[in-house]
């Protein structure tokens, strides 16, 4: 017997942040599908039972698109429980008057509007008020942000210590080969004291403890790792309260061997001071 699997049908009113709600079920590791036809989903589930990818946890959407197949959505919930799987029901809602604002900023369509976006909504409400009574979970979207609800799916549907953080890389680069196309935020230390130019520091690069001493030595090298470390130390809370999941942090000089190696050595010191394991690449350490 096929091990069980964790569903969570996400439904709710046009414009309560279904959409996004996917998204970010997507980005918490579900494997995700929008508006199947409700008939098909205990042969979807067989399909991903029997699959060779390990899919324990999906995430579908139905809303009142479904049409007359909304009506065989209860049926089929009940059909997934008795097949031994896991299933939870999230209801998104919203107030009359942050739905109409929500589509005149949009300037969408309602999918049950004829003319009038208000009867639009009231209509939809009526017809998924059965699902609303079902709900495992109902979630008023009216006066939060979709960032406020990542974060509350996040801390109900994942447990703690599978929340993944920020993911932080440091690449060093030479601009003479060119910007890395995937990096965040990029700084130049082009204007450092340049050890390409000491016979004996040539032909070592900027892992040497000798050629790490020959840049830091100088104030402007130790004024800029102050003001890098005082700017990364600000911006990396923000950026993991606001779920950013990856941040490539790029620091190029002329030739990628010395000043930026030396550089993302020390801001990788830095980065375990603050308990984050980040990665680091030089990127072109062994071009010529």
């Amino acid at each position: 017997m096929a091990d069980p699997i964790t569903f969570v049908v996400i439904t709710g009113l046009s414009g309560a942040g279904k959409r996004h709600a996917i998204k970010c079920f997507e980005d918490m590791g579900f494997f995700c599908v929008d508006n199947l036809p409700t008939t098909l989903i205990p042969t979807f589930a067989d399909l991903v039972a029997r699959s060779h990818r390990t899919i324990d946890r999906v995430a579908l959407g139905v809303d009142v698109r479904e049409g007359e197949y909304l009506t065989h959505l209860l049926d089929t919930l009940g059909e997934l429980r008795k097949r031994g799987h896991t299933v939870e029901v999230l209801f998104l809602e919203a107030s009359e008057e942050a739905l109409v604002r929500r589509y005149r900023e949009s300037r969408r369509k309602h999918p049950l509007s004829e003319g009038n976006v208000v009867d639009g909504i009231r209509a939809e409400r009526k017809t998924l008020s059965t699902m609303r009574e079902v709900a495992d979970r109902i979630v008023d979207t009216s006066a939060i942000t979709v960032h406020q609800l990542k974060d509350l799916l996040l801390e109900t549907y994942v447990a703690p210590r599978q929340r993944s953080g920020l993911a932080v890389s440091l690449v060093s680069f030479g601009f003479k080969h060119g910007v890395p196309f995937d990096a965040d935020l990029v700084f130049d230390v082009r204007f450092l004291p340049n050890p390409h130019f000491v016979e004996a520091l040539r032909p070592l690069d900027g892992r040497d403890p000798r050629v790490r001493e020959f840049i830091l030595k100088h104030d402007e090298s130790r004024e800029l790792m102050r003001r890098l470390q005082d700017f990364l130390g600000f911006v990396l809370p923000a950026y993991q309260r606001e779920r950013k999941a990856y941040l490539t942090v790029a620091v190029g000089c002329t030739g990628g061997r010395h000043r930026s190696v030396a550089l993302i050595e020390e801001l990788k010191t830095f980065m375990d001071g603050l308990g984050i394991d980040a990665t680091v690449a030089h990127r072109d350490l062994d071009r010529e």
